[in-house]
């Protein structure tokens, strides 16, 4: 199959012009005219996953985060982000990155994480100029739960260990805000629009400090806000492309270790 005909399929679901400024999206490395067989798919495309697509005859990678930010001057072996890039071409692998235009996707990143805590009612948390699109997403739990009992909730459906949260209020919750990834910008909405809870990561100390007694900012860290997209992106792969063979990486990328 040719890779631009998967990419024209992905780029429907999640168009790159809905990407951040900021991002770095779509085809990275390799060919559009390129046929390609099987794809895997991961969150980083690190040297491992490289290596993992390697032995399983993956030739495309498709990624959550794009492993080129800034430009490339040179492809050496200096920096592990110049030797996927060599790895890859050396080896015929396309890599393709699907970032902030699936976080802005009313069916994206936000959507998983509201999915995974049974959120009902939901709406996006910040809409861009269309009102289609947007970061983040806000909605209600099936019942009212007292702070404990919600953050145990959370560690099991997200699969955490690990909470980071500003000072409990000693209130019920049941208005939730999500937004994968680094979040701090959206916390004024998340009060804005009286969530009892926002969870999200890479909150900074002064960050707690905007929770104003008004909510409660639950940081479960970056990779664990967002690893769910895989199983977000293989799902619609399956559904729309179910002949071409896509696997879930199962290379763990995150590069953030608890002692």
């Amino acid at each position: 199959m040719k890779l631009k005909d998967i990419t024209n399929i992905i780029e429907k679901w999640s168009p790159l012009e809905q990407a951040e400024a900021f991002d770095n999206v779509g085809l990275l490395v390799g060919n559009l005219n390129n046929n390609v067989e099987k794809a895997l798919i991961t969150i980083d495309a690190t040297e491992d996953v490289m290596d993992e697509a390697i032995r399983l005859n993956c030739d495309l990678v498709i990624t959550f985060h794009p492993i080129i930010f800034s430009e490339l001057k040179q492809i050496t072996d200096k920096t592990y982000v110049e030797r996927v890039v060599k790895k890859a071409m050396k080896n015929d692998i396309n890599i393709y990155a699907i970032h902030t235009n699936l976080d802005n996707n009313p069916k994206g990143v936000n959507y998983k994480i509201s999915e995974r805590l049974c959120l009902k009612n939901t709406s996006l948390l910040l809409k861009k100029d269309t009102n289609e699109f947007g970061m983040g997403m806000i909605g209600d739990l099936n019942k009212e739960l007292n702070e404990i009992d919600f953050f145990e909730f959370l560690k099991l459906k997200m699969n955490v260990k690990h909470i980071k949260h500003s000072p409990l209020l000693g209130k019920k919750i049941k208005k939730i805000a999500v937004l994968g990834g680094s979040g701090s910008f959206a916390i004024d909405e998340a009060i804005n629009q009286k969530a009892d809870c926002y969870v999200t990561s890479d909150l900074k100390y002064h960050d707690y400090f905007k929770a104003e007694k008004k909510i409660i900012l639950a940081d479960i860290g970056h990779y664990e806000s967002e690893h769910f997209t895989k199983q977000l992106i293989l799902d619609f792969l399956n559904e729309k492309i179910p002949k071409f063979a896509s696997i879930i990486s199962k290379t763990n990328t995150n590069p953030v270790n608890h002692f």
